[in-house]
Parts: structure tokens; sequence; C-alpha cells
């Protein structure tokens, strides 16, 4: 009799690799080596607005005519006391460009959020409903475009007056429309999905509906647009302390800076040039984390 051996278990079945899988949104966006470098410039211009008081060699607004256009330091006749120079009254530009990056991020960010509470309600709204309550609501958006968001902040600027939270208040209401569109397409494309029906059927109430299972799906585009916005509102707060219609002029701003430096372009380019850059820098640093953001939050293109 001849001794067999006992078959060997079947060998379980290989997994299928895993292909097309999306990493982590941090992980996907320092991948992007210009978004890494977005986020870089990001995060310096966040530390020199926390610590603009320690950062900063001088007081913003200290005035000291015996010093007035010095030129930066690398320049002749410039000082390693003022590294960028100083302006038509004695005040030194690196301190100055440090803390104007505390108005124009906090201005940024607090518009951005503003105009996305309000868009994603109306958006929420409209898209779930549907009916006379979208028409209205989308009619609404469609008479507020119909005016150039700049003039608009310029009325409002011009009728409730000048001011950091005004301005934040004003960017906020112009900017809502975008999110708003946003929102309601992509809740439109839901509505009718299982979940949803499952939850109506389950007696969930319209509110929480929205709250707990539509908006958590709209967070990724949100997400995109908020950071396009926010580069928005800084140029246009920018925009508005340059002509005089912004935050007050004690307060340092990039777009204040531009205004009280054109008039020395041709002999003292550092006064405009400088915050400029800053300005620039900014917005382009925004922007690139907002198309980084859109590349990771929509699966094709990340694929590409």
């Amino acid at each position: 009799m001849t001794l067999t051996s006992p078959a060997a278990p079947a060998a379980a079945p290989a997994r299928p690799a895993a292909r097309g899988r999306r990493p982590a949104v941090p992980a996907a966006l320092l991948r992007n080596r210009l978004a890494a470098v977005a986020l870089a410039v990001l995060a310096v211009l966040l530390v020199a607005a926390v610590f603009a008081p320690l950062l900063a060699p001088d007081d913003p607004n200290a005035q000291d005519l015996l010093m007035r256009l010095k030129p930066p330091a690398w320049q002749h006749g410039g000082s390693a006391a003022h590294l960028l120079g100083t302006d038509q009254l004695g005040r030194d530009m690196l301190s100055r460009v440090v803390y104007g990056t505390r108005v124009s991020l906090l201005v940024g960010a607090g518009a951005a959020l503003l105009a996305g509470v309000i868009g994603t309600v109306i958006g929420l709204a409209a898209g779930y409903f549907g009916g006379w309550p979208d028409r209205v609501l989308m009619r609404l958006a469609d008479v507020q475009l119909a005016f150039p968001s700049i003039l608009l902040a310029l009325a409002i600027v011009g009728f409730f007056g000048s001011g950091l939270w005004y301005v934040i208040l004003v960017l906020g209401i112009t900017g809502w429309v975008s999110y708003a569109r946003v929102v309601r397409s992509e809740v439109m494309s839901l509505r009718s999905r299982d979940f949803v029906t499952e939850a109506r059927a389950i007696g969930v109430t319209d509110v929480a509906i929205m709250r707990r299972h539509l908006l958590p799906n709209v967070m990724a585009p949100l997400a995109t647009i908020g950071t396009l916005h926010v580069a928005a509102a800084i140029v246009a707060e920018a925009s508005l302390s340059y002509l005089g219609l912004g935050v007050p002029k004690e307060t340092v701003t990039w777009g204040s800076m531009l205004a009280d430096g054109q008039l020395y372009l041709g002999t003292s380019w550092w006064v405009a040039v400088f915050p400029g850059i800053a300005l620039m820098l900014t917005s382009l640093a925004v922007n690139i984390t907002g198309d980084a953001l859109r590349d990771v939050a929509d699966p094709k293109a990340y694929r590409r």
C-alpha cells in the first residue's frame, strides 16, 4: 500500500493590486512639486502673520523723516537697519510688508468663510427643494452677477464706511454666488440617490438630510472654491485699499502701500515693488494650491 501525502491546502487567491487608488490629500499635494512650493510659501506667510511683532525689525508706523526713501540694503546708500529700504515717511518697508500679511490673510480667509457659509446654505436649499425656491434663489444669484463685484463692493463700502470687518463683510456678501451654483448642481445630482430616499422613508427631516448626508458630499468642491476665493478676496481688498476705501490708513495693508508708492516708481521703485511682489506671491501660491486641491478631488484628473 502506497502512502500518499495529504493534499496541500489551496493557495489563497492573490489580491488584485489596487490600481488608481488616491493617496491622502496632504500626501498627494506634497507629491506635486509646484503645490509643495506653494504650500511652503503659504506656511511662511502664515508664520509672518502670526509672529509679525517678533519678526518685524521696527514699528511699521514709526516715522523718521531723516531716513526717508532710503534704498534697500544691497544698493548704494542703503542701510543694514532697513533691509528693504524705507518709504516716503521713513518707515521700514520690511516691517510694513510683514504686518501687511496679517490683513491680507485675515481678509482672504474671513471673506471666503463668510461667502462659503452663505453660498452653501443657499445652494443646499435650492438644489434640494427645487421648484420655486430654486428659481427665486438662482434669479437672485443672476441679479448679483449682473453687477461687477468690485463696483458692488465699492458701493457697499462707500455706504457703510471703511473698516477691516466691513471689508470682510462686503467681500463675503459679494462672493457667495460661485459656492451656491456649485453646491446646487452637486445636490441636484445627489437628491435622487438611494441613501437620500431611504433617509426620507425612515422619517429623517429635510434639514438633517442636508446636514448629515448632502453637505459631506459637497465638501471637496467647496474646499477648492474656497481656496481660490481666498486669493480673489486678497486682491479685492488690495484694490479697495489702493482706492482708499478699504481698511483705514493707520492699518498697514499692501494695497495702501501700493497707493503710496505709485508716485515714486520712477525714483524709489522699492516703495511699490515689494508690496506688489508680496501680493503677487500670495495670490499665486493660493491659486496653485487651489488647482492642486481640484486635481486631487477629481479622480479622473488625478489618474491623468
